[in-house]
């Protein structure tokens, strides 16, 4: 029976169309990567309820009243890096935080030498901040538990960008005689895009490791050697 070659050619499209409808794009050829589009969080205000650690506002320079130590201050309403780390003043436990960044360009540098810094929950829990843009992230880059668990996607922009941290974090449970029963889960929002979803982290990372597991910790941001930028940081408590 003969079978007009143009009706074939219809069909074809027609599946190919019907597979785009439901799947909502063709399938990726071998070789192929799947692409994110980051769209930092930017601006984003505070709660009502929130502790406002480093307040936002262009042409006034951010203060340390929530700190231990001191940073660089801007007039454009950034912290530099500088003199140690920085340690809030108060400990807490469970939260939502969130905080932008900024890491510098680093010519003729790479990995943990190229713009390195950290969010450190609890002083023991370590998010990675780092130059990443464009390679295959692991457990040391930008997005990272740090040492632990590698981002499920690079979502990170170039250095000299402003970048943005939305992190909810569930402190370990911990009982009366003070031993662990349930460990920490985290979600990392990094430039919109989910990097870990209620992941469940063994224990305190990095140079943490051996620290004891507590119900309330002081979040500490990391002095790495690199000029990092933070503004806007913020955290809501929350109760588990």
């Amino acid at each position: 029976m003969h079978t007009d070659r143009r009706l074939l050619i219809k069909v074809g499209i027609g599946v190919a169309w019907v597979a785009v409808v439901l799947l909502g794009s063709l399938p990726l050829h071998a070789g192929e990567k799947a692409k994110v589009t980051p769209k930092p969080t930017l601006g984003k205000k505070p709660p009502k309820d929130a502790v406002v650690l480093l307040a936002y506002e262009p042409g006034k320079k951010p203060t340390f009243e929530h700190w231990q130590g001191t940073w660089k201050a801007s007039d454009e309403g950034y912290a530099e890096v500088s003199k140690g780390n920085l340690l809030t003043r108060q400990p807490f436990g469970s939260m939502r935080l969130h905080l932008e960044f900024c890491v510098p360009q680093t010519p003729g540098k790479s990995g943990q030498a190229a713009g390195n810094s950290g969010v450190y929950i609890m002083d023991r829990y370590e998010v990675q901040i780092l130059n990443s843009h464009g390679v295959k992230p692991g457990a040391g880059d930008c997005g990272a538990i740090y040492r632990q668990v590698p981002p499920k996607v690079n979502a990170c922009l170039p250095a000299g960008e402003w970048q943005s941290y939305d992190i909810e974090f569930h402190a370990p449970k911990i009982d009366a005689a003070g031993a662990k029963t349930g460990n920490v889960r985290i979600t990392v929002v990094l430039n919109g895009i989910t990097v870990h979803d209620n992941q469940e982290v063994a224990g305190p990372t990095g140079a943490a490791k051996n620290k004891k597991e507590v119900a309330k910790a002081n979040l500490k941001l990391q002095d790495h050697g690199n000029p990092v930028r933070f503004r806007n940081v913020w955290l809501l408590p929350l109760e588990d």
